[in-house]
């Protein structure tokens, strides 16, 4: 039987991370995948997305050349070939990875993984032990009982990457990143995109002016908005499929060539031996302390199979933590409140911390600045003005509670606030710190002024 220090099931974000991690520490590392190195981030989620809504950008650019001084003739698209774009871009990083694993001296089980007592791993009938076992299985498309997917016409995002003909009418259920994504992304193809949610607002999860503002902006570019509104069923019978929206109003029925279901993901916790091992478990999450540890000594978790938030980035900090921990390292639990979100669609959206309406539910007297891209001027000059800076400061004590960003570029641009909520700045460290002009970034200068009454370019 092979004995190693640390063996990781899975190698997505958190998985690969993970081991990289553990075999700098010097453990002897294993890594067990069952598919295809990187896990659903790079080939069927983060990474390939990303190549598909770049392509959608670039396209958008094209059919707006006139509003930049240029002409094109006929701006036109190759569906299979911004596709195919996209699965080699997948490739080439799940490649990368399978670089990373040989240079850091990891050895990659392929099979699926079980896991068995006393510390073991079960892949195909042959068994592999470890002091450590960390679990990172991730995430799949969750399925409604009123939405159950058939890989044809009810669709999860996993099909919506790799279509074979471009559908000319799509609905998408649910408006968290991976609907507003994929919905911008077939708009600006071409099909008639229509998103339905059942909260009142789309992207709920962000602060209430930066939904309202997409979904403006949404409006503005042709896709149609439902919200407090429920897909109760879908027929299929015919050439394309009927689906039956509840809203206040009453019933209306939607005809479509696919129903995209994005309603959210369920962790990947079935027939990986947690019972027979007796990890916790609550509903479909495995229970873990601050270090990741589960109630069996030897096994832990991170990322999407664990309670935390499921993102790439927040995973590979968890297997970073956790791996450094099992080396003997001083640790500090991770911040939780101080995760950023990126969705990708257009405009672009970031945010970290609370939002204005969370603030105000704790009860705190809050300073909130806002600078729209509208008086940017480096947004003027790119043509992108959609959107705008929000912060929200503690009117006390000045620390930085919440940034929230809608517009071109704002998810490179979140980082700033992590870091000085991360070294506790305040309001008027950042007012003071000079931002290059003319940039986007400028504009977290300006909300920051706006909120202290000092905003010049308003």
């Amino acid at each position: 039987m092979s004995k190693y220090d640390i063996i990781v099931l899975g190698s997505g974000p958190g998985g690969y991370v993970t081991a990289i991690r553990a075999s700098q520490l010097g453990f002897k590392t294993a890594i067990v995948e069952k598919e295809s190195l990187g896990g659903v981030c790079l080939n069927w989620g983060c990474i390939p997305t990303k190549a598909l809504l770049k392509s959608a950008q670039v396209f958008e650019y094209l059919k707006h050349a006139e509003d930049y001084g240029l002409t094109v003739k006929e701006a036109t698209h190759d569906f299979d070939a911004v596709v195919k774009r996209s699965r080699g871009v997948a490739d080439g990083m799940s490649k990368g990875v399978q670089f990373l694993m040989k240079k850091n001296k990891i050895d990659i089980i392929e099979g699926f993984g079980k896991l068995k007592t006393g510390k073991k791993v079960e892949v195909d009938g042959t068994d592999y032990s470890a002091d450590h076992i960390i679990i990172a299985t991730g995430a799949r498309s969750r399925e409604l009982p009123s939405l159950p997917q058939d890989g044809k016409k009810v669709i999860g995002y996993r099909k919506a990457m790799t279509l074979e003909k471009q559908p000319k009418k799509l609905i998408v259920v649910g408006s968290g990143a991976i609907g507003v994504e994929f919905a911008y992304f077939y708009n600006s193809m071409g099909t008639d995109v229509t998103i339905v949610e059942y909260l009142p607002t789309i992207v709920p999860v962000e602060d209430e002016d930066v939904s309202k503002q997409l979904e403006r902006s949404f409006k503005k570019s042709g896709i149609k908005v439902m919200t407090s509104a429920e897909v109760i069923k879908v027929d299929t019978s015919g050439s394309g499929v009927k689906a039956t929206v509840k809203t206040k109003k009453g019933e209306e029925v939607l005809e479509a060539d696919i129903v995209l279901s994005a309603v959210g993901i369920k962790s990947n916790i079935e027939n990986i031996g947690l019972e027979d091992v007796g990890i916790a478990v609550d509903r479909d999450k495995i229970l873990v302390n601050d270090y990741y540890q589960t109630n069996i000594p030897g096994y832990y978790a991170i990322g999407d199979v664990t309670p935390g938030q499921a993102l790439a980035h927040v995973a590979s900090a968890e297997g970073i933590l956790c791996v450094e921990k099992i080396a003997g390292h001083h640790v500090e639990s991770l911040d939780y409140g101080n995760v950023p979100g990126c969705t990708y669609c257009s405009p672009e959206i970031a945010s970290v911390g609370l939002t204005e309406k969370q603030a105000k539910d704790k009860g705190i007297d809050i300073k909130v600045g806002k600078f729209p891209f509208s008086a940017s001027g480096k947004a003027s000059a790119s043509g992108a003005k959609d959107g705008f800076v929000k912060v929200i400061f503690d009117a006390k004590y000045g620390e930085w509670l919440g940034c929230h960003m809608i517009g071109a570029g704002v998810t490179d641009m979140i980082a700033e606030a992590v870091l000085g909520r991360k070294l506790e700045t305040t309001g008027h460290e950042v007012l003071k710190a000079i931002h290059p002009h003319p940039t986007m970034s400028e504009a977290v200068m300006e909300a920051v002024a706006d909120a202290y009454d000092e905003v010049i370019h308003l």
